[in-house]
C-alpha cells in the first residue's frame, strides 16, 4: 500500500473534509476521493461517514488513523535518520489565546531555520488538545492550566503566565487607592465560557472570599472579551500575554490588584512515547531558552 494513501487519510480525517484536504495537498478532489477508496477496499470497511456538511471517522477509520500516524511518524524518523532531512510536518494543538498572542513570533523563528517544515495549528479546547495527544494525531499540546491535567502524558513546564484584571482607562475602579479583592464586590464581569480553567479559578477565589459579582456578558475568545471591556463599564480576567499591547497603548488598563494565586503555566503536553524530529526538539528548545520578541 502507497503510503501516500495513507498521507492522505490523515489529511481528510484532520480536516473533516475532502476539498479542504484536496486543496491542503494540491491534489484533484476525485484524486483524494480514489485514494480513500482504494484504502477502503484494500481493508474491506467504511473508513468516513457523512456527518453534517463534513466527514467523520467510523470505528474503523479511528483505529486505522492511529496506526497511520505510527506508521507516518516511523517513515519520517527514517528520512531523518538515514538522508538527514528537513522537512516534515509539525502538528501543534493550543488554545486561542496561546496560538494568537504566544505562538507566532516562535513559529515564524522554526519556519526561518527550517524552510521546507510545514506546520499545522490546530486550535482547540483542552480535553480535546490532551486527547489528540493521547493518540497520536498532534505531536504536541501547548495549554495555560495550574498543573498537569494527565499524569500519563510528558508534560514540560515553559514559563509561568499571570492572570490580570482590565478594564477602559476610565474605569471607576482604577481610583481606588490600595486595591483589595474586596474592592471588586458587585463588579460586572465579561467572561470566558464556563470551562475555562482562569475563569474557574477567579469564581472560587471571589466565592471564598465571599465577594458577590454579575456576569455581563459570556464570550467565546479573548479578542471579543478586550473588545466588549473598551465599549463597554465591564473588568475582565485575562492572561497578561492577551491584554498586553492594548495595556501598553492605554485602550486597556490593568486593575492595581496583587493576587499571586492569579496564575497560570504554560505547560508543554507529549505523549510519553513520542518519536521527537529535529524539527521538534528545535521548537521545543526554542520555547524553553526564547521569549517571544
Amino acid at each position: 500500500m502507497d503510503l501516500t494513501y495513507f498521507q492522505t487519510f490523515r489529511e481528510v480525517a484532520v480536516r473533516q473534509s475532502i476539498t479542504r484536504a484536496a486543496e491542503a495537498l494540491g491534489y484533484a478532489q476525485s484524486s483524494v476521493t480514489t485514494q480513500i477508496q482504494k484504502l477502503e477496499k484494500a481493508y474491506d470497511v467504511q473508513l468516513f461517514e457523512r456527518y453534517g456538511k463534513g466527514l467523520r471517522l467510523t470505528s474503523a477509520g479511528e483505529e486505522l488513523l492511529r496506526i497511520a500516524v505510527q506508521m507516518l511518524d516511523l517513515y519520517q524518523e527514517s528520512q531523518e535518520k538515514l538522508a538527514k532531512q528537513g522537512g516534515g510536518t509539525l502538528a501543534i494543538g493550543t488554545i486561542d489565546s496561546l496560538a494568537s498572542y504566544y505562538l507566532p513570533p516562535f513559529i515564524q523563528r522554526i519556519r526561518e531555520a527550517q524552510p521546507e517544515l510545514s506546520i499545522r495549528l490546530q486550535p482547540d479546547h483542552e480535553p480535546t488538545i490532551l486527547n489528540k495527544v493521547r493518540e497520536g494525531e498532534i505531536d504536541m499540546g501547548l495549554l495555560l492550566d495550574i498543573k498537569p491535567a494527565d499524569t500519563s502524558l510528558a508534560w514540560i513546564t515553559i514559563r509561568q503566565e499571570p492572570l490580570v484584571i482590565v478594564a477602559r482607562p476610565d474605569h471607576a475602579l482604577l481610583a481606588v487607592r490600595n486595591m483589595k479583592l474586596a474592592d471588586l464586590d458587585g463588579a460586572e464581569w465579561m467572561m470566558t465560557e464556563e470551562s475555562c480553567n482562569y475563569r474557574i479559578m477567579l469564581e472560587k477565589l471571589l466565592r471564598s472570599q465571599g465577594i458577590s459579582y454579575h456576569i455581563g456578558l459570556e464570550l467565546g475568545n479573548p479578542e471579543a472579551i478586550k473588545r466588549c471591556v473598551k465599549a463597554g463599564s465591564g473588568i475582565a480576567i485575562l492572561p497578561y500575554m492577551a491584554v498586553q499591547e492594548e495595556i501598553r497603548r492605554g485602550e486597556l488598563a490593568e486593575l492595581p490588584l496583587h493576587q499571586p494565586e492569579l496564575c497560570l503555566e504554560l505547560l508543554l503536553a507529549m505523549h510519553p512515547k513520542k518519536w521527537k524530529s529535529h524539527a521538534l526538539r528545535q521548537f521545543i528548545e526554542l520555547l524553553k531558552e526564547h521569549e517571544p520578541e
